[in-house]
């Protein structure tokens, strides 16, 4: 059902409806007599004015773009928000949100179990600058409240977690951040909005990283910062103007083509991988397997819409050697520092995603040595549990030897 149509910074409309899919589905497109269908790409670094005093709507590319706008603002109708802030990455949007929120001396309480480039960003580019953070199990709301201080200004969460899928209770947690004063960021990439809706359950901001399921074929790098704080967003804004992080129109445009089957996509995807994680969870060589409806299964069914993403992590029997085997012996499943992608991909964080922590770290964060990440694609389930099961076998006959 259609309920508003605004007209957006690239001149393009986009419609304001009230389901996801259709949001999606009509991302990027014309509405106006004689445009195009699909949003073209404006490679162009600058614009004409009329005058010195023009207040047109673009000027130079490295500040806003009609391509970047286009996809702006389909990520803020998602939300129910203003349009977003897009950027080359998602670690360059979150790392800006943070510029935007802290300055030194201010604190900011990190769940343990993120991705790692969030965590190196924190210890070893932030710190320096004297910007404090405490690490504590989120899903643990005392343990929350205990690393929250006068000083606290950003409490930071991924749910589900980054390789663990621990899901925070986000509306228990904004609560104990806004009671500090502080505000909650959510990272919402396993997920995206199409499955769970950060800023609906108490969350301030969301960061996501596109180059992820938004774009979902692994083509386009990309990050976003939605919120419904028009000040906040400003800030943000003024910080990529500034840092020169802003997105390309060619990803933007590729983005744009692939957030259109995004919910289709995740409920497919996230079927198989529901079906996967039972899979592995009965297989003797596998000690335990991580997925949010095995974590917290009445609160991801109360906080996820519908489905639980296509994301699953499993821990192999005999640690690093065990899982070393195991990826190599795949075959459908593509080994590689991702998710995410329409291919089913699996990830080692110890060595890869999360190479950088130290051991304790990683230990602290549950990303043991025999962990495996999985991003289920579109490929049959049954295929892929059959490659899982072939490479279960042949690391166990390795093992033998």
């Amino acid at each position: 059902m259609t309920t508003r149509t605004t007209a957006t910074a690239s001149g393009f409309h986009e419609p304001g409806f009230a389901s996801i899919d259709s949001i999606c589905c009509r991302a990027g497109t014309g509405a106006a007599d004689g445009t195009p269908l699909v949003a073209p790409i404006v490679q162009s670094t600058t614009f004409c004015r009329d005058g010195v005093d023009s207040r047109a709507a673009h000027q130079y590319s490295r500040v806003s773009n009609p391509t970047v706008s286009a996809l702006e603002d389909v990520l803020g109708a998602l939300e129910s928000a203003p349009p977003a802030v897009c950027f080359s990455t998602g670690l360059a949007a979150e790392t800006a949100l943070l510029l935007a929120l802290v300055r030194a001396g201010d604190h900011v309480v990190c769940a343990r179990a993120v991705y790692g480039g969030t965590t190196r960003l924190l210890q070893q580019v932030l710190a320096p600058l004297g910007i404090d953070s405490t690490f504590v199990d989120a899903t643990d709301e005392a343990a929350v409240a205990a690393a929250v201080t006068t000083r606290t200004r950003v409490v930071l969460v991924e749910t589900p977690a980054n390789p663990t899928l621990e899901v925070t209770d986000l509306r228990r947690v904004a609560d104990i951040a806004h009671a500090a004063g502080a505000r909650l960021v959510v990272d919402n990439t396993f997920l995206t909005a199409a499955l769970q809706q950060p800023l609906s359950l108490g969350a301030d901001v969301t960061v996501t990283s596109t180059t992820k399921f938004i774009d979902g074929h692994s083509v386009a790098p990309g990050g976003s910062v939605v919120s419904r704080d028009e000040a906040l967003l400003e800030r943000v804004r003024f910080v990529r103007k500034s840092t020169g992080a802003i997105q390309t129109p060619q990803h933007a445009w590729l983005t744009l083509q692939g957030i259109k089957t995004l919910p289709l996509r995740l409920r497919a995807q996230s079927s198989s991988a529901e079906a996967l994680a039972r899979r592995l969870a009965a297989h003797e060589a596998v000690e335990r397997v991580h997925y949010p409806t095995i974590a917290d299964p009445a609160l991801a069914a109360a906080q996820h819409l519908g489905a639980h993403g296509a994301v699953l992590a499993f821990e192999v029997r005999g640690g690093l050697a065990a899982a070393r085997r195991v990826a190599g012996a795949l075959r459908l499943c593509r080994l590689v520092e991702h998710v995410g992608s329409v291919e089913t991909l699996v990830t080692h964080p110890a060595s890869m995603t999360h190479a950088d922590l130290t051991p304790a770290a990683r230990a602290a964060a549950g990303v043991r040595d025999g962990l495996l990440r999985l991003s289920v694609g579109l490929e049959s389930v049954a295929d892929i549990g059959a490659d899982l099961d072939a490479a279960l076998a042949t690391a166990a006959l390795e093992a033998a030897r």
